[in-house]
């Protein structure tokens, strides 16, 4: 399956680049009948030799991404509960998610065609907003579930928990609860530690806090995390889950979050270190580097 974000013409034109590729090396892709739609409609009827997607997943081994995050998230939005691995290609700007860059796209159809990748598991969160008894709404996320402040001048003042066990109480903007993918999206813009992939973990990281102690946190998966909107003020809050799908927070409301039983899978053509990608991504700069020291015998110490 290929997916791209059809409101850039580069997406578009990278996707009819894909498709006719796989189509020569004996695959048959699909898109969505949306995206395929718009696609035709701006470059005529035979665009891309795709077929259109049915009402469900059917045979569809992988789907390729073309596009930035966001892209990769609404795609993982589709597939999680399927269990299709996404490989990503990065039209946008950073775009950690995505395993190549637009320049790769020829050899990245190639390894596809001979499933020449590996799989990996990213964990997933599931979110449960209550108010008392009453659950307001249900929502997941790969990277992160943010509790923020609805109104500009107002701070939100929140109680942070741990395995329902009260931690830290504090006025803030809001709170994030991430995975450790998203430790590297918005917990990483609010000063949050950045964890590893592999890590099994869940973070905590309070935004703009007006207290004391308002550090990180980095818990087991095991751990339920929870933020409550105190009613000693009338602030409101909001519930983003990955920036995509939010539910408003009356005060004393109350965000739970804990690991899901439905990861995302990520498809890998390079078996590179993740911090090789982390430095890679954010572009740093790194001069007077050595490198691990050489024995005669060639081995690094």
């Amino acid at each position: 399956m290929v997916l791209a974000h059809t409101g850039r013409r580069n997406a578009m034109i990278a996707a009819q680049e894909a498709c006719t590729r796989l189509h020569e090396l004996g695959l048959q892709p699909v898109m969505r009948p949306e995206e395929l739609a718009d696609i035709q409609r701006e470059y005529g009827a035979l665009a891309a030799p795709a077929e259109v997607l049915g009402d469900d997943f059917g045979d569809v081994e992988l789907v390729m991404v073309l596009g930035g995050d966001g892209t990769i998230l609404r795609a993982a939005e589709l597939v999680r509960e399927a269990g299709i691995p996404l490989l990503g290609v990065n039209l946008g700007h950073v775009g950690f998610l995505a395993e190549s860059e637009r320049a790769d796209l020829e050899e990245t159809v190639r390894w596809v065609a001979d499933r020449s990748y590996t799989v990996e598991e990213r964990t997933t969160i599931e979110v449960l907003v209550w108010q008392g008894d009453t659950l307001l709404g249900t929502s997941w996320a790969l990277n992160e579930a943010a509790v923020e402040k609805a109104n500009r001048e107002r701070m939100i003042e929140v109680v942070m928990e741990v395995d329902g066990r009260p931690v830290s109480s504090f006025g803030c903007d809001g709170v994030v609860l991430a995975t450790p993918t998203g430790s590297t999206a918005y917990a990483f813009s609010a000063s949050g530690p950045i964890v590893w992939p592999e890590v099994e973990a869940l973070l905590m990281v309070p935004i703009s806090a007006h207290a004391l102690f308002a550090k990180p946190l980095v818990v087991a998966p095991t751990s339920v995390l929870a933020v409550e909107l105190l009613t000693r003020t009338d602030a409101a809050g909001v519930l983003w889950c990955d920036g995509r799908r939010s539910i408003e927070l009356p005060p004393g409301a109350r965000v739970e979050v804990r690991r899901s039983d439905y990861p995302v899978r990520l498809a890998r053509t390079r078996q590179t270190p993740f911090s090789e990608r982390l430095v890679r991504k954010f572009e740093l700069p790194i001069q007077g580097w050595r490198g691990p020291i050489k024995h005669q015998d060639g081995a690094a110490q």
